[in-house]
């Protein structure tokens, strides 16, 4: 395949905000809530190239070899495709997902066959056990919001049984487990860098025990390119950074905007679009991206921003949060530890009248996201009622390195207002 115009770069579909759904399920309209006034994923700033004082922060990147490809979807294919993984296989995925998950299952030609967790997300081996019917060839096991399984027993559990291991860190870019980086105890391991870095796309194929010689990538283009800087430069624009920046650029990204808007109006009158699936929302699996590398822009940014400033700024954020809504009534964190070692993605919060809290929090503008809202087709209480229970219950609000003490103070304002709102008694 040659190179990929501008207008079939890929959005930064991969970041988990925002409900995922299966391929039998239409991507629903934006529910009239508003722009979050706060940024969902770390936007670019001045900030962000800050040199964090304090230990080394360990990330997936120091498990064994890697490659940078654009999303976490993608890299989950190039684990199943180095595994061998084919018909006739079967691909044991959590019940608790979002459909990037499985959507590469299913491109592989593998069955995913959904395993049981406890409430703790933790994977439920017994259940697992269970479903071992000789055709089973990969256990998919994911670090739920950047607290790791416990990695040394699905090691075990899976040499044991002739099992691979594909260890899914795309909520865990960075931490550790029993003085190991995430990502090495799996034959192979995913992440997703854009989930934790400023960047437009991005996430890493990773393995401790094999070499990646095989996974051989190529450039998307120039149009790719220029699309990742310019959407990075415009997402850190629309949440106020990078001022001086900005209004340098005020004039050629105006007129960027009014030729990109007369292109795609003629594409509507007829013209079929030309960008792949997962341009128009983030639903669906691509694989003309599997061959495609990581943009210079974000592999760059892997080495520029500081780690050890993420990952400090990462626990403190949860920390605070975690303490503000401490014994507020109907509510307590997923996680109520926060270990030494994990570097969080967000901070889970299971609420029990999730729908109201969620829609008068989406409406104030407040980044609140539901990763597996919408779980696979089939994969309802019978399969898993915990897994149905997390998805409807388990709120999630951004911790990252790049928001403000103003912001996360109009945050933690917010949700307990929203909170202690579904528990006053009515006039």
């Amino acid at each position: 395949m040659g190179n990929i115009s501008i207008s079939d770069v890929k959005p930064k579909a991969d970041s988990g905000f925002g409900a995922t759904l299966p391929a039998s399920t239409p991507a629903p309209a934006a529910a009239n809530f508003p722009r979050s006034r706060l940024p969902v994923a770390p936007p670019l700033s001045m900030a962000s190239f800050r040199r964090g004082g304090g230990p080394h922060v360990p990330s997936i990147l120091d498990a064994g070899a890697a490659r940078l490809v654009t999303s976490g979807r993608v890299a989950i294919a190039l684990a199943l495709r180095q595994m061998g993984v084919g018909a006739g296989d079967t691909v044991l995925v959590p019940s608790y997902h979002c459909a990037s998950m499985v959507e590469p299952v299913i491109w592989s030609g593998a069955t995913p066959v959904f395993y049981r967790i406890n409430p703790d997300t933790s994977v439920k081996l017994d259940d697992v056990a269970a479903k071992l019917d000789g055709r089973a060839k990969v256990l998919m096991a994911t670090n739920y919001f950047g607290f790791p399984q416990d990695l040394a027993a699905l090691r075990a559990f899976c040499d044991a049984r002739g099992l691979l291991l594909l260890e899914d860190c795309a909520h865990s870019f960075l931490g550790e487990y029993k003085g190991k980086p995430l990502g090495s105890y799996g034959d192979y391991a995913i992440a997703s860098s854009m989930k934790f870095f400023p960047i437009y796309e991005g996430g890493c194929l990773v393995s401790a025990r094999h070499a990646l010689d095989q996974v051989a990538l190529q450039s998307a283009g120039l149009g790719f390119e220029a699309k990742v800087l310019i959407n990075t430069l415009e997402e850190g624009f629309a949440y106020n950074r990078l001022r001086l920046l900005k209004a340098l650029c005020w004039l050629p990204m105006t007129l960027k905007n009014l030729l990109w808007s007369q292109i795609k109006a003629r594409r509507h009158t007829g013209a079929q679009s030309m960008a792949p699936g997962s341009s128009d929302g983030g639903f669906g699996f691509d694989p003309r991206w599997l061959d495609k590398r990581s943009s210079f822009f974000a592999r760059a940014m892997l080495k520029l921003v500081s780690r050890t400033r993420m990952g400090a700024l990462r626990r403190r954020n949860y920390l605070r949060l975690q303490q503000a809504l401490d014994g507020l009534p109907g509510c307590r964190p997923l996680h109520p530890v926060l270990p030494d070692g994990v570097y969080p993605w967000v901070f889970p919060l299971l609420t029990d009248d999730p729908h109201a809290i969620f829609g008068t929090l989406k409406m104030a503008g407040v980044p609140v996201i539901r990763f597996g809202e919408y779980l696979w087709q089939g994969v309802d209480a019978s399969v898993c009622a915990t897994s149905v229970d997390l998805s409807r219950r388990v709120l999630q609000f951004p911790c990252h390195q790049e928001l403000t003490e103003q912001e996360m103070e109009w945050m933690v304002d917010h949700i307990r207002n929203a909170l202690l709102a579904q528990k006053a008694p009515p006039l």
